[in-house]
């Protein structure tokens, strides 16, 4: 099913419905304010799994981040943080960037004891506004264009009819963009930018 949604208000009904698919186990194709992402809710083990065996991983090995709706969830699951590394994120999310903590016991067990978790609050209104409403964060990987030229698919109508198969709910939020987030990684003394994508950090 493909769902319009506008960024600067999102229909609430039509929200609810999506998190309604979520909390079934369902899997959303939606907007960031980078490229468009797969996702399901990372609480649900069969949805997760699912996500893995269409991007041909293993749960465990793969890299993938967990959307917020805003930095109030980060403590969830990750450890704490240093005064230095919270004041980057917060001068610098909602924002494209994802950044790389340590992850504490309260990540999903199915995760197998990753070390870290990568943390997503997008600006972008419709995909946090699914995570508001659904109460956590959604598990999140890009979506990937078999064209080399685009490395990722923006066009959500032709998302859709690619993706109808994979995911329940296709959220056409307008074009999506070519650049992925930038990789900020906070594990250790020093921050270091892993991948460089879209926007510039702000220290």
């Amino acid at each position: 099913m493909l769902v319009k949604l506008f960024n600067e208000n999102p229909n609430q009904r039509e929200i609810l419905k999506i998190v309604d698919v979520l909390r079934n186990g369902g899997l959303i194709i939606y907007p960031t304010d980078t490229v468009y992402g797969l996702g399901c809710d990372i609480t649900n083990a069969k949805a997760v799994e699912k996500v893995a065996r269409i991007k041909n991983v293993k749960v465990e090995k793969n890299n993938f981040s967990f959307i917020c709706s805003d930095l109030s969830h980060i403590s969830d699951f990750t450890k704490p943080i240093s005064n230095s590394v919270f004041k980057l994120m917060k001068k610098n999310l909602p924002g494209p960037f994802t950044f790389i903590l340590e992850a504490n016991n309260n990540v999903p067990k199915y995760f197998k004891g990753k070390k870290t978790v990568g943390i997503r609050v997008p600006d972008n209104n419709i995909i946090r506004e699914i995570v508001r409403e659904l109460g956590n964060p959604i598990l999140s990987t890009s979506i990937h264009d078999e064209d080399e030229i685009l490395e990722y698919s923006t066009d959500p109508e032709l998302i859709h009819e690619k993706y109808q198969e994979i995911a329940n709910i296709v959220v056409d939020g307008g074009y999506g963009e070519f650049i992925p987030s930038t990789i900020v990684d906070c594990t250790g003394d020093e921050i270091t930018i892993i991948r460089e994508g879209k926007g510039v950090l702000e220290y």
